[in-house]
Formats: structure tokens, C-alpha cells, sequence
């Protein structure tokens, strides 16, 4: 760290004063086994109760460095910070502060609606309101309202606040843009897996149909590109009229099992029925002065010392989580679920909280996930991991700690692609919405062709049909683009990109002599061609696909990475 911040001008002697507050303790709690989560965290047994007071203080010090993270991140989103670093804003995030997508996204609009309420900032950074909260009366703490709503949200429930929040969007009473959400309304989307037999050559139909759409609508997922194919099928050949997002989705789909499936109604007893339990006093944010004329490398420098600081906080909060939710204590406290526990005890938002303390669950199941932690694999890299089997865990430590997160995960999803498509199954995650229109169009296929139809047979019809409506579309001819582009997979060739390449770039500038050769093209997403090595920030050298090196700022560069846990992880392994 302190090279970090030397090499961005900084001193780290200031720095670590400002969080040395923040330092999380080293707590060693061993996994717990259900009968020591029994004897400790059932029946208001001492021991339970100091488990659940440290859940708390460490869920309130983990609240007031996001605090301090919001501002931060919004910060980065300004002016060409990310492009001198390099990175898309999910991509830095994912990689440097070993924060998922949406949790990013959620904090930096946060961030920057705290730079327009001031009166919610303080409140915020006193640690007299609550992340969650805050968060919730985002779009209607504006103008003369804020006053009421920063007052409101110090002493309401998330839930009372959700439902007056909803009420005065619906009023119209909320000034500037609310656009009818607030911050993480829409995080709670509920996922479905869908699953079936895909025989090679049903599969061939449906892989050159996504192919297709990803050619007709570049930088698509496969999300998006299924969702292509059924809204195609269904413009001809229209499903149920009155079928909606309530409708089953029949054979094939299931629910995903996790922590991402929705809000679900509790029996709460309500304020007057939680018990009372211990307060924690609130805790101030850090003071790190993220001003507008900071450079992206000072930027960086602070965001990485906070996540440093949170990543401590975090493992306490999965563990204790873990343990609380195991026992039922939340609910022995008068809380309806683990859900509103954290929404109002914790006063944290509740999908991160939930996934961390399933990978727990998951960590405390398998000796091979707990000993890649031990060695210093990030929590976003454990994640992927655990998608493994317990005797694959162990030969991926070596690559978890080298690779990014983003290139560990399209590994460990090719392998596991590839062992499905060996057994001719497909297995795709899901949200609902897009879920249901599959399902539509799987119904519509099945109404023309018969109901025996298997759901494979089905999605490669509705394949069929794409390719017969768009295999002629205009600009489909092998362009260079393209070729170079299906060479490289269709993904940026950046370290650490995790988008699908939407131009082809010469290494050596055309404007230079540049040939048209293949070795002297890359494929590129818009961001890292555009604003990243057209706009001075990144360069590229050698020869594709395979000899090229990256340059950021003139340093050799192998994308985004931290620089705490896993570099001490591979520091490590090599050692042994």
C-alpha cells in the first residue's frame, strides 16, 4: 500500500492516520457446526448475544466506510479517471475493491446524490442515518423536502420509509428526476434457471442463432441475446394474451436457490414487536477528502486503502451473519426474516449481506474454498470458485491468484460449459422477466407443433425461426471486423475486460503504416478503443492474437488488480 500511495504523490502516513480508526480486529471465528451455533447463538445465551453485538458493530464501521466508498466512487466516474485507469467502473470494482457490479453502482449513485443533499450527507457521515435508509429516501430527500425526509429516516423503519417513500413518488411530490425508483429498487430481482436436454445438433441451431444476434447487437450477453430470439418468435407468432410475470413457467425453469430471489412478505411483528436488543452507537465516516482535483492514481490510492479497511469488516459481518441466520436469533429478536434483520438491525442493504453469508455457508462446507481464502483469494474470486466441485477447488487456487477475476470466471464457466455440452445439457441463470418471455415463446412453439415438443426441441425452433428472419440482414457479410473479432472469441483483448469486442483496432495506427494484417488487429470494446488508447491512456504492442503487451500510462499493465490479499496469496504459493 505504501508504494501505492507513493507512486500516486500521496503520504501514506496521512492516509493511514485518517483510517487507522477503521482497522478491523482480528477475530478468528472457526466455522461453526450446528450444534456449537446451538449452544452459542439460541436462547439469549450470553455468548450469542456478544455474536450478534459484533455483528452489529462491525455491520455499523462497514456502513460508514461505504459511506466514504460512495463518494469515492462517484468521484471516479468523473471527467476520464476510469480511462486512465483503464478499467470500465464495474470492471475496477470487481477487481481493485473486490466489490460486485450492482453494490458498485448502488454507491456510486448514492455518492452522488449526496453531493446535491446536504443535509443527507451529514446525516450519512455522522452515522445518524443508516446506508439502507439513505438509499431508500434517495429520490425524495430533495429540495425543501430533504429536511423532513433526513429527520424521517433517523428514526423510521426501511419498510415504513419504502411504503411513504412510494407514496409521495406516486403524489408527484418529489422534485427532479425520481424516475419512479429508489437506489437498489430493482436489486431484488428474482433469477430462474433454466435447464434441459440440448442434443449437438439442436445445440449447433441455437449457438450460430445467439452468434447471430451478438453480430446484429454488439456488446450483447447471452441475456440479452436469448431474450433477442424470444421476442422475435413471439412478434410472429404471439403467445397467451393474458399471461404475465405471474404466469409458471412451466418444465425446465426453476427457481434460483439463493440469496437473489426476491423480497419475500414476512410476519413481522413490527417496530413495537422487535425486542430491545443492545444499541451500538453510530460511527463516523473517514475523513479522505475526495475534491475534484484529485488525479485518478490519488483516487485510486484512497479507494484501495478503504476497501482494504472494509475487507476486514466484511469477512466479520459473513461469519456472524452466518451464524445468526443459522441459529434463528433474528427471528427469536422479533424479525420476521434474515432480510429485515439486516434492512433494520443491521441497517445494511440485504442482497450483499444475504450472498455473503451463503458463500459462508458455502465456506464453511468445504475445507478446499477455506483454504483458497486462507491463501488470499478475494471474495469475488471465491464466489466463482464456488460454482466448482469440491475435489476441482483445489488445482484452481494456483489460477484464482493470478488471474483477474473476470478472466477466472470465463475460465471456470468454459470448463463448466463444456462438461454440460459433453453431457448435452444446457443450464442457464435468468431474471424472471426474461424468464417468462422464454417460457411465452417455448408455449408458442409448442401450441403450432404439438405439446410433446422437449424444451430443447423448443428453444431450437425459436432459433430456427431467428436465423430464417435475420441470416440475410443487411452488413452480414464476414467483414474483417468480424473475423478479427471471432478470433478473439468475440471478447476485449484488454486484461480484465469483461465486455464483448466491438471493434477492431490496428496496433500499429493505420495513419502509421499500419498493415491489415490479422496479427496487427485486436478486437476492442468501444471504451478501451475510443477512450482508453485513442484518447492516450492505454497502448498496445506486438503481434495478435497471442504476443501482445498492454501499457497504461507507459507501464507494462496486466489489468486491474489488487494489491493486498492476492498479491500476498501469490507471494505465497511461490514460496511453497
Amino acid at each position: 500500500m505504501d508504494a501505492a500511495l507513493a507512486a500516486a504523490g500521496l503520504d501514506a502516513a496521512a492516509l493511514k492516520c485518517a483510517l487507522v480508526g477503521y482497522a478491523s480486529p482480528r477475530v478468528e471465528l472457526p466455522p461453526f457446526t450446528p450444534a456449537e451455533i446451538e449452544a452459542w447463538f439460541r436462547g439469549g445465551e450470553l455468548e450469542g448475544d456478544l455474536g450478534e453485538h459484533l455483528l452489529v458493530w462491525a455491520a455499523r464501521v462497514r456502513g460508514c466506510i461505504d459511506v466514504e466508498l460512495a463518494e469515492g466512487l462517484a468521484a471516479l466516474k468523473r471527467g476520464d479517471r476510469l480511462a486512465a485507469l483503464g478499467c470500465h467502473f464495474d470492471d475496477y470494482a470487481r477487481e481493485v475493491l473486490d466489490l460486485g457490479k450492482r453494490a458498485a453502482e448502488n454507491l456510486a449513485r448514492l455518492g452522488a446524490g449526496m453531493g446535491e443533499r446536504p443535509r443527507l450527507r451529514e446525516a450519512l457521515r455522522s452515522g445518524r442515518v443508516r446506508l439502507r435508509a439513505a438509499e431508500t429516501i434517495l429520490t425524495v430527500a430533495v429540495g425543501d423536502a430533504e429536511a423532513a425526509w433526513v429527520e424521517r429516516a433517523g428514526v423510521e423503519s426501511v419498510r415504513g420509509l419504502e411504503a411513504a417513500a412510494r407514496a409521495a413518488r406516486v403524489r408527484g411530490d418529489a422534485s427532479g428526476d425520481a424516475r419512479g425508483a429508489a437506489v437498489g429498487e430493482g436489486e431484488d430481482e428474482a433469477w430462474v434457471e433454466l435447464r434441459t436436454q440440448l442434443p449437438p445438433e439442436e445445440r449447433r441451431v441455437l449457438d450460430e442463432a445467439l452468434s447471430l444476434a451478438r453480430e446484429l447487437e454488439p456488446g450483447s450477453s447471452r441475456i440479452e441475446q436469448l431474450e433477442a430470439l424470444a421476442q422475435e418468435y413471439l412478434a410472429e407468432h404471439p403467445g397467451d394474451p393474458d399471461a404475465d410475470d405471474t404466469r409458471l413457467l412451466g418444465p425446465g425453469f426453476r427457481a434460483r436457490d439463493d440469496a437473489s430471489t426476491g423480497r419475500r412478505s414476512t410476519s413481522s411483528l413490527g417496530p413495537d414487536g422487535w425486542a430491545e436488543l443492545p444499541e451500538v452507537p453510530p460511527v463516523p465516516a473517514p475523513e479522505l477528502s475526495f475534491h475534484e482535483t484529485l488525479s485518478a492514481q490519488e483516487l485510486d490510492a484512497r479507494l484501495r486503502a478503504l476497501a482494504e479497511c472494509r475487507a476486514g469488516w466484511e469477512r466479520l459481518i459473513g461469519r456472524c451473519g452466518y451464524a445468526v441466520k443459522r441459529s434463528g436469533m433474528h427471528r427469536l429478536a422479533g424479525y420476521g426474516s434474515f432480510r429485515e434483520y439486516v434492512e433494520e438491525r443491521l441497517g445494511l442493504p440485504a442482497r450483499a449481506v444475504e450472498q455473503r453469508v451463503a458463500l459462508e455457508a458455502r465456506l464453511a462446507a468445504s475445507p478446499a474454498l477455506e483454504d483458497a481464502r486462507r491463501r488470499g483469494v478475494s471474495y469475488e474470486k471465491l464466489r466463482v470458485l464456488a460454482r466448482l466441485q469440491e475435489p476441482d477447488i483445489a488445482s484452481w487456487i494456483p489460477r484464482a491468484l493470478e488471474a483477474t477475476c473476470t478472466a477466472l470466471r470465463r475460465e471456470v464457466d468454459g470448463e463448466r460449459e463444456g462438461q454440460l455440452r459433453a453431457r448435452g445439457k444446457l443450464v442457464v441463470t435468468l431474471p424472471r422477466g426474461v424468464g417468462v418471455l422464454l417460457a411465452a415463446a417455448i408455449a408458442s412453439v409448442r401450441e403450432r407443433h404439438g405439446p410433446a415438443l422437449s424444451t430443447g426441441t423448443c428453444l431450437a425452433v425459436i432459433a430456427f425461426h431467428f436465423l430464417v428472419t435475420w441470416g440475410d440482414a443487411p452488413g452480414r457479410s464476414p467483414t474483417r471486423s468480424r473475423r478479427i473479432r471471432g478470433r478473439d472469441e468475440g471478447w476485449c483483448q484488454v486484461p480484465g475486460c469483461s465486455r464483448h469486442a466491438a471493434h477492431a483496432h490496428h496496433i500499429d495506427f493505420r495513419s502509421h503504416g499500419g498493415s491489415d494484417d490479422p496479427e496487427n488487429l485486436v478486437g476492442l470494446c468501444a471504451f478501451h478503443h475510443l477512450r482508453c488508447i485513442h484518447g492516450g491512456y492505454l497502448a498496445v504492442l506486438g503481434h495478435a492474437p497471442g504476443e501482445l503487451v498492454w501499457l497504461l500510462g507507459g507501464r507494462l499493465w496486466t489489468g486491474p488488480h489488487r494489491r493486498g490479499a492476492d498479491v500476498t496469496g501469490r507471494a505465497a504459493a511461490a514460496a511453497c
